[in-house]
């Protein structure tokens, strides 16, 4: 008897590189049942050497290498990609990917999902008309929509009229077999935080939405306030991008250059959170972070600016602190607290953790993407 191939799922995202959406991606190819799906990933630009983090080898990665501006060329290829792979499913993520929705209809795929996992600069309040007009029509041919927060559900059934039961909120999980608390081993520079430093710390893309700027003036400000910090308190900024200039740029005017690690992109995430004393997101809009929830694997106290779904993760006051976006001042003001009381932050830490086994696991986020999934194949 002829065996017949699982579903093929293909996911359409803008680039294939070190992100919380891309590795959310990524945790889902990996851990969903083989026997039950198969998946391939359309780039609409191209993949970075992330790709190597996928662990199964039958995923096929098509890069469209899709112009900046206007490509019309590129639905041309990503529409002959479809028919060539003639996937059961198509899920595209994202504002850069919605158009291929429209594409993906045009090929006769079947079932179509859209995933929302965070707005950027453009449209940051999420108010945009000409995007926003975009998301309408896509009613037209999406079976059903994700969103990685309770925010962003409200956002799209309130403002842009989906209907509640098209959208499922399924939050990010954590691989609490890379992330959990163990003993930092070596990963910062030598010398660099001597016996007794506190060491302050965020991962993430060093972009405008992302906001590494404001911890960086908050830092600045501790240290002028509080010279006799500068012995102990350090900086560590991973992820590269074109606000590195900055930043740098920031750190030598206050003198603080030696202070500060800023490595540019590392794969070694578990280790680098170990390294931290305190984790601060400063973002500027967020859907879920990732780094968020493996912070508080890792047992890392958090404190994050109150945007998006990251106070649907952080609850104030328990696992962490939440302060108001832009505002270096308050930032500062909370991330002494946590200098200067270390069972706070060492209680905040063990409460996170708690948290994310509880609420936040790999296994439940593969469970609800498996249900939508199912359903729709």
């Amino acid at each position: 008897m002829k065996r017949v191939a699982p579903p093929l799922i293909c996911h359409i995202i803008y680039r294939l590189d070190y992100g919380g959406l891309e590795n959310g991606l990524v945790n889902l190819i990996n851990h969903l049942p083989a026997e039950r799906y198969r998946h391939a990933i359309i780039c609409l630009t191209y993949a970075t050497d992330f790709r190597r983090r996928i662990q199964r080898a039958d995923v096929q990665v098509i890069e469209i290498n899709k112009r900046d501006g206007k490509d019309l060329d590129a639905y041309r290829r990503v529409w002959r990609a479809l028919r060539g792979l003639r996937p059961r499913i198509v899920h595209t993520r994202n504002l850069p990917a919605l158009d291929m929705l429209f594409v993906a209809a045009g090929a006769g795929v079947p079932r179509l999902v859209h995933g929302e996992h965070g707005r950027d600069m453009i449209e940051l309040d999420g108010a945009n008309r000409k995007y926003n007009a975009l998301r309408r029509l896509s009613r037209l041919v999406v079976d059903s929509y994700i969103t990685v927060s309770q925010d962003l559900a409200d956002w799209l059934v309130r403002d842009i009229g989906v209907p509640r039961r098209r959208v499922s909120a399924i939050y990010n999980g954590v691989d609490t077999t890379r992330f959990f608390p163990a003993p930092a081993e070596g990963v910062l520079p030598d010398g660099f935080a001597p016996p007794g430093s506190f060491v302050i710390g965020t991962i993430g893309r060093l972009e405008e939405v992302k906001d590494q700027p404001t911890l960086a003036a908050a830092f600045c400000r501790m240290l002028a306030r509080r010279p006799e910090l500068r012995a102990r308190l350090r900086l560590v900024i991973v992820g590269d991008g074109n606000l590195r200039g900055p930043l740098e740029r920031m750190l030598a005017e206050a003198d603080a250059t030696a202070l500060a690690w800023l490595p540019g992109y590392r794969s070694d995430a578990p280790e680098l959170l170990r390294a931290l004393d305190l984790f601060v997101l400063p973002s500027q809009r967020e859907g879920i972070s990732n780094t968020i929830l493996e912070a508080m694997a890792t047992a890392k106290p958090v404190v994050a600016t109150a945007v998006g779904g990251s106070p649907e993760i952080v609850e104030d006051g328990v696992t962490g602190t939440l302060v108001p976006p832009s505002d270096p001042e308050a930032m500062a003001a909370r991330l002494m607290t946590y200098v200067d009381d270390p069972g706070l932050a060492a209680a905040h830490g063990c409460a996170g953790h708690a948290r994310v086994l509880e609420r936040f696991s790999l296994a439940a986020m593969l469970d609800n993407y498996r249900r939508v999934y199912d359903d729709l194949a």
